[in-house]
This record gives structure tokens, sequence and C-alpha cells, in this order.
């Protein structure tokens, strides 16, 4: 069987996520879009959903995957509906569900839902992604509660560049939202995973920790809570073929790696189909039975070639650790031009066996 694989350990997820309870003091919504970034959305909800207040995921097929695994926990719509006829669904469900435009509050408005809805209007505070003009928010929440099909509102906004410690546009969209909302009584929703480690300030009674869960940071540069956290996802294979090569010889595909003295190659069944970064050059860290060494050449669709003439020992068989606890994912991700967000995401073929439960 080929090696391969992805180990999830579920109590470090757990130990991340009550992290960020503990931190901001706030009612936490793990978000587990995108099948959890590649980490298994059922199992990450049933690990979680003892201790979780909630959940977040992208849309509604998301959703029903969850309750259909037997998750009962609140389960929130960070896209909300795209098209009307989704509202029935929401309801039969108990969906939460975000509003980010005009032409879904409209919707609301002229549907019979059956019962009221959990809604989290989104205001547009300067991502100019989605969200509800901060002209327009009053006016929304307030024809939201007149519309009578609503038992709750949460206010809510996304941070653009919360990531960038140093940038003042945080602060700004903080107080373009604090603005458009003064006078509205309702709970708020601001820290995302950023926000919620690196943002104490910023007022929260409910936060978002998505990239955290997981166990990698968000920032390009040391901080306090990333050093507490415990990475979740172990990415391992093994040396499948060892070569002897002298100085001068091409490795790979392009011939992108020559040596420059002798040298022994490992082959490792992992490559960009298994979603390892194929823009990953020469010099990503991997370990090798517990030894740190180096990617060299380019990554192929099935194998990629590590540096073990400093390994001696190692040889067919041996461990190899792309990234987990000893080489951290937004370490690989920073080699690749990438972020840890989309190495996660783009797991896939490789066999995920979870651990901790």
């Amino acid at each position: 069987m080929r090696p391969a694989r992805a180990l999830i350990d579920l109590s470090a997820l757990r130990h991340n996520y009550q992290l960020a309870r503990e931190t901001t003091g706030a009612k936490a919504l793990a978000v587990i879009k995108a099948d959890a970034y590649g980490h298994g959305a059922v199992r990450v909800a049933q690990a979680l959903e003892a201790q979780a207040d909630g959940f977040a995921v992208a849309c509604i097929e998301e959703a029903l995957e969850l309750r259909q695994a037997g998750i009962c926990a609140p389960i929130l719509l960070l896209e909300g509906f795209f098209e009307a006829d989704e509202l029935p669904l929401i309801v039969e469900h108990d969906f939460w569900c975000v509003v980010h435009s005009l032409w879904q509050l409209d919707a609301i408005e002229q549907t019979i839902v059956g019962k009221p809805l959990n809604i989290w209007l989104k205001m547009d505070s300067g991502m100019h992604r989605v969200g509800v003009h901060p002209a327009d928010y009053e006016s929304a929440y307030k024809r939201l509660l007149a519309s009578e099909k609503v038992a709750k509102v949460v206010l809510m906004t996304h941070f653009a560049r919360a990531d960038e410690l140093g940038s003042a546009r945080t602060d700004e969209q903080v107080a373009i939202f604090q603005s458009a909302r003064e006078g509205l009584s309702a709970e708020v929703s601001l820290r995302n995973s950023p926000g919620v480690m690196g943002w104490p300030n910023v007022p929260s009674d409910w936060v978002r920790p998505g990239i955290m869960l997981y166990g990698a940071t968000p920032f390009d540069q040391p901080q306090s809570v990333a050093d507490r956290l415990q990475p979740v996802m172990t990415l391992e294979s093994k040396v499948i073929c060892v070569r002897e090569l002298p100085a001068g010889e091409p490795v790979g595909y392009g011939g992108a790696f020559v040596t420059d003295r002798n040298m022994r190659i490992g082959v490792v069944a992992m490559g960009y189909a298994d979603g390892y970064p194929r823009q990953a050059p020469t010099g990503t860290p991997v370990m090798i039975d517990g030894h740190r060494s180096q990617l060299l050449g380019r990554v192929s669709m099935d194998m990629l070639c590590v540096d073990l003439t400093h390994v001696p020992a190692a040889g067919v068989g041996s461990r190899v650790e792309l990234w987990g606890k000893n080489v951290l994912a937004s370490d690989v991700a920073t080699h690749a031009g990438t972020i840890p967000y989309q190495i996660f995401c783009n797991l896939k073929r490789v066999p995920r066996l979870y651990s901790g439960d």
C-alpha cells in the first residue's frame, strides 16, 4: 500500500479550539468550511461538538453533510443562501445564516419561513468583497427585526488585513463598523483567526477561529498565541528508492537541481497529486527519520526527491515528514510562495488517519 498519509491529531484540534476561546473569553464558532481545511469536516465536527459553541461553513451543502452525520450543534452559513428556495432547508435544519446583500434581505421579507431565523448581518467595513454597505446597515438591521421572521441578529464584519500586525487597516475597519452599528443592540462578531490571535482589544462576543484550529499561524512573524498552537495534521510518507549520484548529475524534471558533490538522493512517494505544492523549491524543509533535511529539484505528480547525504542511516522505508509537528506547514508554505490555508485545502488522494478521539 502506498505509504503517503495524513495523520490528524484530534486532541491538538481540541487544544487549539480551547485556546481560541480562552484567549478571547468569547463564544467561538469553529470554522470547518472546505472539508475543515482538508482535515475532514465530519470527523473534526464530531471531535469538537461536545465543547464547541457552534460551527461555520461556507454553504448549505457543507452544512447538510454535517447534519446528515448527526451533528446537532449550531451551524452558520458564512455565504448565506444563494437562492431564496434554500430558505426552507435553512429553517428545517435550523441553520444560522449570514445576510450580506440586500437581495437576501428582500428574499427573507418575501418568504414564509415557518419559524424565526438566526441571522448574522454582515457589513462591508472595507474588505469590499461581500457585506451590506455601512450606510445601509442600520436600515437593514431594522428591516430584519420588522419582518418578524428573525429570532436573533448578530452583527458581523470580516477583516482584510488582520494578519498584518503593523497595518492600520484593522483599526480603520473596526471604527467604520462601530460607527455604522451605533445604537444597535446586538451581539457582534469581528475576529477571525488573526483577529483572535493578534488583535486582543477588538470587541467580539463571537469569534470565528479557522486556520488556528488546525495549528497553523496566519502571521509571517513570531507571535505569542501562535507559539501555543499545536499542529493537527502531519503529512508523511516513506522513501521508496535511493540513488547514489556523483557531482554534476541532474535530478528530476528539467534538471532543476544538479548535484554539486557526491550525494545520496531519496525518492519519496508524495507529489502534487497528493496536494504537496508543486512550486516548493529545493531547500524546502523535510524531516527524515527525525533528522532535518531538504527537498531537491522539482516536485512531480506522485514523487519528490530529498537529500539523504547527511542522514546515512536513512534508506528505503525511512519515514519522511512533509509537514507536521516538526516541519511547520507555514514554513513549507513560505518556501512555496503560498499560505498554509492553501496547502491544507489542496490535500487529496492521501488517506486521513485520526487519533486523539
